[in-house]
């Protein structure tokens, strides 16, 4: 198979995660040979899906650990709402329902599933979490890849790709040139690239580059470098290269691999303010799972890219903590003390909101009827004064888990060129997740679109390879 420091093989997928591992073991399953790429060593394998929890999924009855029903319409309203319509309604349905019927194959390699877990109740109807983790589901299928005979190559970061009219020829790794029949590309978006998100973002009225302060929640190793090949190649992209999911996490949170156990949790139950200690959005605007995501983006358009979660005694026990423990106080003007903000300022943001809080019947399961008036931003749910210490704070910043600025494609996931499809080159996960979401995140989708289109771009890889071995012995 090699000649000349190259290598040929049916099917090459370039990636580690979820959607690279879909795409791999179904075109294995369909008969072709495959080599897998993971940039990252074998220790690192998996990227942003190691940090993973969950898979949205549709179904019209309870299931194993799915509560209740969770329709189709009932899903694409949620991810309409939270993408504010920047979505491609035919791609999103074709994700939605196949969401529907991916767990047995998962199930088939080693995947397995357990109940929501205390504090993600909210979630027991619409997400099937796994247990162990993402790492756990990682590990499964690349267990279930060596087994089937997918070879898998780690520290294996592709430098380039030749194309040629639309078409995949190889990629270069290592000085090593790989040829292929087909491929799929699953090595993620861009958001390790600080270079490029600092290009993305730009400066601000102050001056400021908020991309500088941002955090990375999940690899390391997602450089975007196959989205700035494919750019040089002409395919046709989507999505605006600032939009993310961008997640409010712990200030204290490493640089990469800070994954969920950074997330704060709480806003829902307090308020948040900037580092001028004003409040700046509707802190209960929706459910947390709806939401989370919008927050990191929030707070990178406030000054320093910071912000601080506030709540007193009342919320305790009804989020899950973070990593990391809070500040605690018994005065507000302590808690202000500790944080560095401004007392008076700090202490007049709470009065005010505390006075316009009107009560009604707190429900954090239900969108209840506790909200302000007369206080701008208002909170529309959930909203209690801070009057019981003692009162905790959590330091925020944004942290990028990954960028929707993708590749186009069509309900087979080819990568597409001057509006036309290639027949041999595919593409999953973050690098055409833009498609379904152009802006907003809810909660296990990200997993939902990596799987759905993994299956689809490594069927279709595989079919592209039989169709050339048809059309040569026809030749």
């Amino acid at each position: 198979m090699s000649d000349n420091n190259s290598t040929a093989v049916d099917v090459l997928v370039i990636g580690g995660g979820n959607a690279a591992l879909c795409a791999a073991l179904t075109a294995r399953e369909a008969g072709a040979s495959v080599l897998l790429l993971e940039a990252a060593p074998r220790a690192w394998r998996g990227g942003n899906s190691s940090h993973t929890r969950n898979l949205r999924c549709m179904h019209d009855a309870p299931q194993d650990v799915l509560t209740e029903a969770y329709p189709e319409e009932e899903f694409w309203q949620d991810l309409r709402k939270v993408t504010g319509g920047n979505t491609n309604e035919r791609l999103a349905r074709l994700a939605i329902r196949q969401s529907a019927t991916c767990r047995s194959w998962m199930r088939k390699h080693g995947v397995h599933f357990q109940p929501s877990l205390s504090g993600t109740l909210q979630l027991s109807r619409t997400n099937a979490f796994f247990m162990g983790g993402g790492k756990a589901l990682v590990n499964a299928y690349y267990r279930s890849a060596e087994a089937l005979g997918v070879r898998i190559r780690y520290e294996s970061p592709v430098d380039r790709v030749e194309v040629v009219d639309g078409l995949f020829r190889a990629a270069w790794v290592n000085g090593e040139r790989i040829k292929a029949k087909s491929c799929v590309m699953a090595a993620g978006g861009f958001e390790s690239n600080r270079e490029w998100l600092r290009e993305a973002w730009g400066q601000n009225a102050d001056g400021e580059w908020p991309a500088d302060n941002f955090a990375i929640r999940g690899t390391r190793f997602n450089q975007g470098v196959l989205l700035k090949a494919m750019q040089g190649a002409g395919a046709d992209f989507i999505g605006d290269p600032s939009q993310s999911h961008c997640v409010a996490i712990d200030a204290r949170a490493p640089l990469y691999d800070g994954g969920i156990c950074t997330r704060i949790d709480c806003v829902s139950l307090g308020i948040v303010v900037n580092k001028f200690a004003r409040r700046f959005y509707d802190e209960g605007e929706d459910f947390w799972p709806k939401r989370y995501a919008i927050w990191g983006r929030l707070v990178a358009q406030q000054p320093g890219q910071v912000g601080y979660s506030i709540i007193d005694a009342k919320a305790i026990g009804h989020f899950m903590p973070p990593v990391f423990p809070g500040a605690r106080a018994n005065t507000l003007e302590e808690l202000a003390g500790q944080l560095g903000l401004d007392a008076t300022d700090f202490v007049r943001t709470v009065a005010d909101y505390n006075a316009g809080c009107r009560v009604g019947t707190f429900d954090h399961t239900a969108l209840d009827d506790c909200h302000t008036a007369g206080v701008t931003p208002a909170k529309t749910h959930w909203a209690l004064p801070l009057d019981t210490a003692p009162y905790y704070a959590y330091p925020l910043k944004p942290g990028i888990t990954f960028t929707y600025l993708g590749l186009k494609v069509n309900e087979e996931a080819a990568v597409h060129f001057a509006g036309q499809p290639s027949r041999n080159l595919f593409v999953a996960g973050e690098m055409m997740a833009g498609n379904v979401l152009g802006q907003g995140y809810t909660a296990g989708v990200g997993m939902t679109i990596g799987t759905v289109f993994g299956r689809i771009a490594g069927a279709q890889a595989a079919a592209a390879v039989m169709q050339q071995g048809a059309e040569h012995a026809h030749a």
